[in-house]
């Protein structure tokens, strides 16, 4: 049978950049969220329970849905689907003991 050649690869250089870029392993192969490279921003200007961003999360949905795809409309519906749902993941984390 082959030796696997992938399992005697250096990752020295990859961890590395990592670290270099905020990225790094949190155990299990699993990484800090990141987009693309960068940390991710919580919206703290969005309301702080969980019932009222999944309202604004079900208005920025059908505001989606009812767009043109690709159009200025869908395109910042889209951003504010994001900006809610980082804040819900940001709200789920902070739970005790954590929702996600």
């Amino acid at each position: 049978m082959a030796k696997d050649k992938k399992k005697d690869r250096d990752h020295g250089k990859a961890a590395k950049a990592r670290a270099e870029r905020g990225t790094e392993d949190t155990g299990a192969g699993h990484r800090a969220a990141t987009a693309h490279g960068r940390a991710t921003q919580v919206d703290m200007s969005l309301p702080g329970t969980r019932p009222e961003l999944m309202d604004l999360h079900a208005a920025a949905r059908a505001r989606r849905n009812a767009a043109a795809l690709d159009s200025p409309a869908f395109r910042a519906a889209v951003m504010d689907l994001e900006r809610i749902e980082i804040r819900i993941a940001a709200i789920d984390r902070a739970a005790d003991p954590p929702l996600g």
